[in-house]
């Protein structure tokens, strides 16, 4: 495996992308594209589980499409030292690619390169990697500008305060930004038996942070317009990288028609879609409540379920195929199992509302298409995006819903909400009020285009 140089780097940048494959590999491909398209060469490393999981079965579609990006296997070292405590597989996987990643040098040393992209899942090993090859090294953040604070000041509150998360009372203050509530704080950084998270995930990777060239955040200014402001504070950052907000997003795929001509039928704006990833994130009787919200509401309603199918086996759900329902059901809804493209679907006129945990790629794909979300967080960042949501006017969070899984949620009470969110007629305002402002960002002369040219010039200087 090497690195072609089939483009002069003296008329080109050369980026090598190494995404680690432990999140989403969607913010990676759109960005590769933006790229390429604006004349950079752009080398993809695939680094391979052991068991392809679903993510990397895009790879070869990806490839396909845009045949200019070169996309390298890489295989990882897949043992696991012995005398290793860790039990959690996103740690073990973290670890075996850290282990790996030194065999990219000869790769990276093949040919001229001028950046390296990385999540920050890697950043540990991949800021010392580019040190000592002397190549500068940006981060691609998967997340809302806001968590990305709370991650890059954890060695600074946690010097201050070694017990700050010991418990969910309080808050965390982070300089000039607002303050933190611990309840919105992931559980697992306060939960004792994955307490190894903090030191050795998140603080070894925070550290690393003043190693780092930049940060290129899917997100817009006008939508984080607080934060990203104080982040560019001197006094927030101190010495960490310069903040690049280029976001949304958009897609890397050709534009097809979706599937789904049971979708085509249905009035503008009268669907309510429900995506909660591929991670369980429910019990079964929050599951049942939830169909029985969805029925209440009165609206049609598109649910897609993804994932092991073990855990929604055992509901009775009435499922439909084909292009309309079958005859005598009186269930207003179509279910299905498996993947969808979530970004035609937002971009359906009869899309009205959104109900998701608040992964920050759904919020980016919901801003773009100005569609109402109500937020329902379930784990990791998706309270502190939550509250983004609902600040910027895109939809709708209720605090006292918890976590998921904190409590049973009635499903009376979630029909209700849902009749809120299509019918209210200011909320489907601020929503529409988003998408212009998403798209302008995008558009010649917008704020996350000045700063994607920026970036661009940046790559090729050749003081860099």
């Amino acid at each position: 495996m090497s690195v072609s140089n089939s483009f002069s780097n003296r008329e080109y940048p050369h980026l090598v992308f190494v995404p680690s494959g432990t999140g989403n590999l969607s913010p990676f491909f759109r960005l590769a594209v933006m790229l390429a398209s604006r004349n950079c060469k752009v080398t993809f490393i695939n680094i391979q589980p052991q068991v392809p999981a679903p993510e990397y079965t895009r790879f070869s579609r990806f490839s396909a499409n845009h045949p200019r990006i070169e996309i390298l296997d890489f295989e990882m070292d897949l043992h696991t030292p012995s005398d290793s405590t860790i039990k959690d597989p996103f740690i073990i996987r973290f670890q075996n690619i850290n282990r790996s990643l030194d065999q990219l040098k000869p790769i990276l040393c093949s040919s001229p390169v001028n950046a390296i992209f990385s999540d920050f899942t890697v950043a540990v090993k991949l800021a010392q990697i580019s040190a000592d090859l002397d190549i500068p090294y940006y981060i691609v953040s998967t997340t809302s500008a806001q968590f990305f604070t709370l991650v890059a000041n954890l060695p600074v509150l946690m010097t201050e305060d070694p017990n700050v998360f010991s418990n969910s009372l309080g808050d965390v203050k982070i300089q000039e930004l607002a303050p933190i509530q611990k309840s919105s704080i992931p559980p697992t950084w306060m939960d004792d038996s994955t307490n190894y998270l903090l030191p050795d995930f998140l603080l070894p990777n925070a550290g690393s942070l003043p190693k780092v060239k930049g940060v290129l955040l899917n997100t817009f200014n006008w939508f984080e317009q607080e934060t990203i402001t104080a982040l560019n504070s001197s006094r927030v950052l101190n010495s960490l990288p310069s903040l690049f907000p280029i976001g949304p997003l958009r897609s890397h795929e050709p534009q097809e028609s979706h599937n789904l001509p049971w979708l085509n039928e249905q009035p503008a704006e009268s669907v309510v879609y429900v995506n909660f990833g591929s991670r369980k994130v429910m019990s079964t009787d929050q599951i049942r409540e939830l169909r029985k919200g969805l029925e209440i509401c009165g609206c049609n309603y598109l649910w897609v379920i993804k994932g092991n199918e073990e855990w929604h086996d055992s509901i009775d759900f009435q499922e439909f195929s084909g292009d309309s329902s079958p005859e005598g059901s009186k269930s207003r809804g179509k279910i299905i199992r498996g993947w969808v493209d979530q970004e035609k679907i937002l971009a359906h006129p009869a899309i009205g509302g959104f109900v998701n945990q608040c992964e920050w790629g759904s919020v980016m794909q919901a801003a773009w298409n100005g569609v109402p979300m109500l937020a329902w967080p379930h784990h990791c960042d998706h309270k502190m995006n939550a509250e983004t949501v609902k600040k910027a006017g895109l939809g709708i969070w209720i605090k006292d819903w918890g976590w998921g899984g904190e409590k049973l949620v009635d499903g009376e009470e979630i029909g209700l909400l849902l009749q809120q969110l299509m019918a209210d007629l200011d909320i489907k305002k601020t929503a529409k009020n988003v998408r212009e402002k998403a798209r302008e960002a995008c558009e010649v002369g917008g704020s996350s285009e000045k700063i994607l040219v920026e970036v661009i010039a940046m790559l090729t200087c050749k003081e860099m």
